[in-house]
């Protein structure tokens, strides 16, 4: 049976908001390679841990229209050499929260590029969470 929920904008950016209060302050953003898992909820197994930046202390990022966009990170290197294909947002205390795909176009995190070298500069010019049917 197919579903077809529409929300308003201001229950989406509730929804955002939320989530946004479970990610927190100082979260980490992890880049990974691979198959991204079923949910945050799916243990990480043969994915690489490519590179991982700390979230802003003042927390990940701010919502409207629908959107929860990350604050500005600094960038960080490599840590492993792969090919990012997914990110996992966790807490400071390193609780899952999200993930989502992770690409230089039509991603919900979009790099500068997909590969990754160790040492290297990683950045993302962008991540955003987009609420349901936004």
């Amino acid at each position: 049976m197919p579903l077809n929920l529409k929300y308003s904008v201001a229950t989406r950016d509730s929804q955002l908001t939320s989530l946004n209060t479970d990610i927190g302050t100082s979260c980490k953003i992890r880049l990974y390679d691979g198959a991204q898992p079923a949910g945050p909820g799916t243990a990480i197994t043969t994915q690489v841990l490519l590179a991982e930046w700390t979230g802003n202390a003042g927390g990940f990022g701010s919502v409207a229209a629908g959107v929860l966009t990350s604050a500005a990170v600094a960038n960080t290197t490599g840590l492993a050499a792969g090919t990012a294909s997914w990110f996992r947002i966790v807490t400071s205390g390193g609780t899952a929260v999200v993930d989502g795909s992770a690409g230089t176009a039509t991603s919900d995190m979009i790099l500068n590029t997909t590969t990754v070298s160790i040492g290297l500069t990683c950045q993302f010019t962008s991540l955003a969470i987009t609420g349901g049917n936004a």
